[in-house]
């Protein structure tokens, strides 16, 4: 039996939505899966294991340290000034170097650094743990579309001459380039109004 053309139509439309399904939902989250699982955590140390870490930019080199009293301040600038640091920026930048995922990591010659400015780095951070063990992370420039920055952590070349580049967030870059002024704690203005007085009343001569 024949079937009519719109019918025909209808069946050849829904065997390529099914195509479609099948290659784009069950295919490629497989493969969308796969992609995931190559996605390389930085470091494996965690935040509570940072005795101090050590930021330089290209106009600041900042000395952060834990701090040793158990009270609400975790972290304390000590250089280039002394006093208690902004916590919420420097966990932000904790938490992208404990939580933080390279998306793909590249092999090449280690003469080729420049080409990912990591021989002349927007930032470098170097940590040291509780147990005296030391990590660093040199972060270099944006790559061709600006989704990601070039990185290197731990730099040591390979048996074959050739290092690790790593692709990671953009968010490093954001966490790191600030004004000494952000990374100090925020002045509590409050705390500096003296108290608000209300004027009492002239007395009055009564007649």
């Amino acid at each position: 039996m024949k079937l009519p053309r719109t019918t025909l139509i209808l069946i050849l439309l829904a065997l390529g939505l099914g195509g479609f399904v099948y290659f784009y939902e069950i295919r490629g989250a497989t493969v969308r899966e796969e992609i995931k699982e190559q996605k390389q955590q930085i470091f494996s140390f965690a935040a509570d294991d940072v005795q101090s870490l050590t930021v330089k930019t290209k106009k600041l080199t900042l000395n952060l340290e834990r701090s040793p009293e158990s009270s609400n301040l975790k972290w304390l600038i000590k250089s280039p000034v002394s006093g208690p640091a902004n916590d919420a920026i420097v966990s932000y930048l904790m938490d992208l170097l404990v939580k933080g995922k390279s998306e793909r990591t590249l092999s090449t010659p280690a003469k080729e650094l420049g080409e990912f400015a990591l021989d002349q780095p927007q930032a470098t951070i170097n940590i040291t743990l509780k147990n005296r063990q030391s990590h660093q992370f040199i972060l270099g420039k944006s790559n061709f579309n600006g989704r990601f920055l070039y990185a290197q952590t731990d730099p040591a070349a390979k048996p074959d001459g050739n290092i690790n580049v790593l692709l990671v967030s953009t968010d490093f870059a954001n966490a790191v380039n600030r004004e000494l002024s952000e990374w100090k704690q925020p002045v509590d203005n409050s705390q500096k109004l003296p108290p608000l007085t209300i004027p009492k009343p002239s007395p009055t001569n009564s007649k």
